[in-house]
């Protein structure tokens, strides 16, 4: 795949972001990355996987690698699991519902989330009580210097909330090539507590829920409060949930009643940022052409012709308001560039 010079990215990025890279290729296998590497064409190189999870404020000067690298494999398989090994091109909601279709349990709370599977690792993606760490076992990154692979198993990735090693110490470093995960075949671990997904199973009169139960639940729940990025640009929830000491939690539930509170590790509570960004009074506010999701206000949004640098501004704005509302602080959950 021969390099492009100048190549327009906003039809790449889900903000719609209207940036340039100063040259861009597609990496459809490691070979490919060697070669591409070995041209030397700009000294900085920089992993586009599937646009859906980043702000970018500027042009791109630098080497753009698409991640291209497709396919799914059965890599062992038992009466009880199946682990898969997955190309980090593939559409992650893709992998969650071949899943299920094929009745293989622990994806199936992540339904829906755009993007490829090559960043489920790296951002450590979560919905709904699960995260995709739950099931992972391994994966292949290759590094940008020399296209060279090396394993990362579920301890070396170091994996948080929303993080992993890959944006710490390995940053910019490596391009995931494939992820394994390992799924149940029978006796499904079913997570139905967390956010409305016990709520819709009872509207529609199903007690006794399998994983396609779950996942159309949590489509449902998604598509009723995410704006569809091919009808208005976003990149889904901007900012991660604070976790907060507990005493801070005591004074904020005594002052907001309504304030819902989650259990994070010993001496801390996890409290939803959307909730915060909504009494700050910015669900459904806009200016210029950026503004926040009227149906959920972790999600940013672009109507049409907005910069990188004017939502970057509105995303500083809301965290300062929501700073000198509560005393909290919001960080994003999106990189930015």
């Amino acid at each position: 795949m021969k390099p492009q010079p100048h190549f327009p990215l906003a039809s790449l990025n889900t903000m719609g972001m209207p940036v340039y890279a100063a040259w861009y290729v597609p990496v459809d296998s490691q070979k490919t990355l060697k070669e591409v590497l070995d041209l030397r064409l700009h000294p900085k190189v920089f992993v586009l996987s599937g646009g859906s999870n980043m702000l970018l404020t500027q042009d791109l000067d630098a080497l753009v690698l698409h991640v291209a690298i497709k396919g799914i494999e059965i890599t062992h398989e038992s009466s009880d699991e199946v682990i898969l090994k997955v190309g980090a091109g593939e559409t992650w909601h893709d992998l969650v519902m071949y899943c299920v279709h094929n009745n293989w349990g622990g994806l199936e709370n992540l339904a829906l989330i755009p993007g490829y599977v090559g960043a489920a690792p790296i951002q450590n993606i979560g919905a709904y009580g699960v995260e995709q760490k739950d099931c992972f076992v391994r994966c292949g990154a290759f590094a940008l210097t020399d296209g060279h692979e090396r394993i990362f198993d579920l301890e070396g990735c170091q994996f948080g909330y929303r993080d992993s090693i890959f944006k710490r110490d390995a940053r910019d470093q490596y391009m995931i090539g494939w992820v394994e995960y390992r799924l149940t075949k029978k006796n499904h671990r079913l997570h139905l507590s967390y956010g409305a997904i016990g709520e819709v199973l009872e509207q529609n009169n199903i007690q006794s829920p399998g994983i396609a139960d779950i996942a159309e639940a949590v489509q449902s729940i998604r598509q009723s409060k995410l704006p569809d990025p091919k009808v208005i640009g976003n990149a889904g929830s901007f900012f991660k949930n604070p976790v907060i000491e507990e005493a801070q939690a005591v004074v904020l539930s005594e002052q907001y009643p309504d304030l819902p509170v989650y259990d994070a590790q010993a001496g801390w509570k996890k409290i939803p940022a959307g909730w915060l960004i909504e009494k700050a009074g910015y669900k459904g506010y806009r200016t210029k052409n950026c503004g926040v999701y009227e149906k959920q206000a972790l999600v940013l949004v672009n109507h049409g012709g907005a910069t990188g640098a004017e939502m970057w501004a509105l995303a500083q704005e809301i965290q300062s308001a929501v700073f000198t509302k509560f005393g909290v602080e919001i960080s994003p959950e999106v990189p930015v560039f």
